[in-house]
This record gives C-alpha cells, sequence and structure tokens, in this order.
C-alpha cells in the first residue's frame, strides 16, 4: 500500500526517508546478528557498502517496505495477490466468499468457456504441455500457424508471429528493430512495456500529450530528420483510461512523416468494432494502414503471450532475428489453441462483444449519473473511478471488498498521485443489476470518504 504521507513527498525527502530506514535496517542486521553492520572490504581492497550485496537492503526494496509499513500504520490492508478459487469473470470466489469481480481482462468470457477449454484439452492430448524449445530449433507445431493465420486474417495483413509473453512482445520487437540512430515517440500514457522496449534499443524516446496527434505532428516536422528510422507508438484502448485515439488521424501524420506506425490493441481487441476486430474495424481502416499491430493474448483471448501482425518482411525478421522469439521456449501448444479457439468464437459470436459494449455504456452512464469521476473513458470495458490520492483509492477498494464488491485500486507511482482511482473492468457477463448494486455501494462509500 502506497501511504498517503509518503506518495505525496518530494523526490529528494523520498530518498532521505529511504537512506535512513537503510541506516537503520543496517543497524538492526548488525545488532541481530551480533556484528556491526559495517562496510566490507573486497579482495581487491576496495570497500563495499553491505546494501550493495544484500538484497534485502536494496533501496528499492526498502521503498516497498516504507510503503507496507505506512499503509499498516493507517489501518489499510494490502489489496493486492488475492487468492480467487475457480473461473474468474464478473463473479469470483475469494475465501469462499462470492463477490462481484471488475478486477479480470475476461472481457468476452472465453476463460473457462466449454470451446475454449476444450481446445486447450484436446491440445494438451496431442502435443503435451509444452514444446521444450524455441520454435527455431525444435519447437513448431502446427497449431502455431494455425493461430497465426487466424490472427493475420483478423487484421488482413501478410502474417503474424506469437510471443509467450505480451510485456516481452513489445520489449522485444521495439528493442530489436530499433537502434540508437532511431527515434521513438509515443503516446504519454503508452503502457510501461514500450518504454522498456525502447530503453532495450536505445533510440531516443521523445512523447507527445496524450491523443495528441497535432501534438505529434509538430513534433515530427521538428525532429524527423534528425533520425533514420522513426516508430509512432499508441494504444487501441489505454488501459488505465479507457479511450482511444483517433486512429487515422495518426495514420496520416505517419504517412507524411515516413515514419512507422504501431498500435497496441492488448484492451480493443474484442472490445472495440461492431465484431470485436478492434480499433481498425471501428475505424474501417486496412490492415496495411498501420504497420504493426500488437495485442495481448491473455484478455479477450483468454490464453497467455502477445503477437505481432503485419507485412511478410516484419514477421520473417522477427522470427528469425528478434531475442524475444529467438532464444525462447515457444508458447504452449494448449495457450495457442485456447486463443484460437477464443477467436473463432468471437467472429461466430458477435453478441458477446455487443453485451460487452452495452455494459460498459451503461456503467459509464450511472457511474457519471452518481457523480463518480470517470476521467476520459468512453465506456468501453475500461472505466475509472478517480479518487485524487492512493490513500483514498486504497480505503476505498477496501470498503467495497467487505460489501462483496472486488476492483482493484491503481496507486502511485503507477499512476501520479492525483491520478490515483480505482478501474473497473466489465465483462459481456456483468448484470444491469450487478452494476446498479456496484454504483450505489461505490457513491455511498466515496461519500464517506
Amino acid at each position: 500500500m502506497v501511504a498517503k504521507g509518503i506518495a505525496g513527498l518530494s523526490a529528494r525527502v523520498k530518498d532521505q526517508l529511504i537512506q535512513r530506514s537503510l541506516e537503520r535496517r543496517l543497524q538492526q542486521t548488525g545488532a541481530e546478528s551480533g556484528r556491526a553492520a559495517t562496510p566490507r572490504k573486497s579482495e581487491d581492497g576496495a570497500t563495499v557498502p553491505e546494501s550493495f550485496y544484500r538484497f534485502a537492503l536494496h533501496p528499492g526494496y526498502q521503498q516497498l517496505r516504507i510503503m507496507h509499513e505506512g499503509g499498516a500504520r493507517l489501518g489499510v490492508a494490502n489489496p493486492f495477490f488475492k487468492q480467487h478459487q475457480g473461473h474468474v469473470g464478473a463473479t469470483t470466489m475469494i475465501d469462499g466468499r462470492a463477490f462481484i469481480n471488475y478486477g479480470s481482462y475476461n472481457y468476452l468470457g472465453m476463460a473457462g468457456d466449454p470451446a475454449v477449454t476444450g481446445a486447450a484439452k484436446a491440445a494438451i492430448d496431442r502435443y503435451g504441455t509444452t514444446v521444450s524449445a524455441s520454435r527455431l530449433v525444435s519447437g513448431e507445431r502446427p497449431i502455431h500457424r494455425e493461430f497465426e493465420r487466424a490472427l493475420a486474417d483478423l487484421y488482413g495483413v501478410d502474417d503474424a508471429i506469437t510471443f509467450v509473453s505480451g510485456h516481452a512482445t513489445n520489449v522485444t520487437t521495439i528493442g530489436y528493430l530499433f537502434g540508437p540512430r532511431d527515434l521513438v515517440i509515443h503516446d504519454a500514457l503508452i503502457h510501461n512495456s514500450t518504454l522498456q522496449g525502447v530503453q532495450l534499443s536505445g533510440a531516443r524516446r521523445l512523447s507527445f500529450a496524450h491523443n495528441d496527434w497535432a501534438a505529434l505532428d509538430r513534433m515530427l516536422s521538428e525532429q524527423r530528420s534528425s533520425y533514420e528510422r522513426v516508430l509512432i507508438v499508441l494504444e487501441g484502448v489505454y488501459s488505465m483510461d479507457g479511450d482511444y485515439p483517433d486512429l487515422p488521424r495518426f495514420v496520416e501524420v505517419k504517412r507524411r512523416h515516413h515514419a512507422f506506425l504501431m498500435v497496441d490493441e492488448a484492451h480493443s481487441l474484442g472490445v472495440m468494432g461492431a465484431n470485436g476486430l478492434g480499433i481498425r474495424e471501428h475505424f474501417s481502416l486496412a490492415g496495411s494502414d498501420v504497420d504493426i499491430w500488437m495485442g495481448t493474448l491473455s484478455k479477450a483471448l483468454a490464453g497467455c503471450g502477445g503477437y505481432i501482425a503485419g507485412e511478410s518482411a516484419l514477421v520473417e525478421h522477427l522470427k528469425f532475428m528478434a531475442p524475444g522469439f529467438l532464444y525462447s521456449v515457444g508458447m504452449p501448444p494448449p495457450m495457442a489453441a485456447a486463443s484460437l479457439a477464443a477467436l473463432q468464437v468471437m467472429r461466430s459470436e458477435p453478441q458477446r462483444v455487443r453485451a460487452l459494449q452495452q455494459r460498459g455504456a451503461y456503467f459509464l452512464e450511472r457511474a457519471k449519473a452518481a457523480g463518480v469521476d470517470t476521467g476520459l473513458s468512453v465506456g468501453l470495458a475500461v472505466i475509472p473511478a478517480l479518487t485524487g490520492g492512493s490513500l483514498r483509492a486504497a480505503k476505498l477498494s477496501e470498503a467495497l471488498f467487505e460489501r462483496g464488491i472486488n476492483v482493484q485500486p491503481i496507486l502511485y507511482p503507477a499512476v501520479p498521485e492525483k491520478s490515483a482511482r480505482l478501474r473497473f473492468f466489465l465483462t459481456c457477463a456483468h448484470t444491469e443489476a450487478q452494476i446498479d448494486q456496484t454504483i450505489i455501494c461505490l457513491s455511498e462509500e466515496l461519500a464517506r470518504l
């Protein structure tokens, strides 16, 4: 938990608190072990502080301990790592108690769907639980290519490639394709995986104001000529705020400046478009309008991992050279089979997408009517309730949990302190009655705070 008193401090004061905590813990550690916690000499005679070779004294861990201790002093329980029993969707069981659940990305109810689980079980019987090696060396299975062809067809592009981690998909793709003579320019609210990929690449990184295509255009007018390759990165639906970019405008900008455009569809596939085909369908764009389509499989598609879809040269290049694919084990066949089945169900049952969109719009309407600050959300599956502080967000989450509603707080430093919030994820299986009950409880507990 992040205590309000800690989160609101300046970086300098936080560093001082962490250092004092380090010193206290060093002293305590020395007392417990019967010796003084003093620096040690290495073999070459250099003095090495104990905090440099003990994980318990790592500054990051010390900051974490300060946060937890601050929360405990304020009487707020740790809201994370709750243990769920059984399938998790619109409802869940935690410690034997039923909850209305808003902590799952199971947007279309595919996790636990008989067609999806049946496909995974059949793949286990046929292929086992793992391919045991990288696909390049000895791990290729027919189910991989069948699934990747289905993804490519969905986007109307040449081919697709799947990775075992959604986060690693962005890290290895951006990290490998771009380098020190390149520029990656991204929306200010882009996901951490993009930031990590840029850091790995060594490219220069710039951000533009959220969803502001005109600001991007101005920045590229000034910067484009200084770099070889330029990559623009957006998200389909932004996972913290629940809004989306005017993608056709960004396509125009990237064409004018001869840049690559990458769209992360982690939260828009299965959510946007009449048939859930994502932001491309929503705006009636061609697959080729975007150079790199990226998405994750753990949300609407009920699996695990990520994918890249685009032209043949992009996919072939990544298959033979991207470290996150070349040196990593291939996707387990049951996961590929499950996500393929989920994709097929999504395309054959568009009523799931319509139900999700209706529930999201209903939640947003009711929340706004109750005076809840929902920020930028447009009601597409992701709806925040801004609280104005981490302590308030944690207390509100705890109060709702006591009333049978499971929703996670998003706290500093994941978001700025004043933007702390609860984040509600809707599914097609939520009912209007569940939403009505949630909004009543939410507005009452906000009033108490």
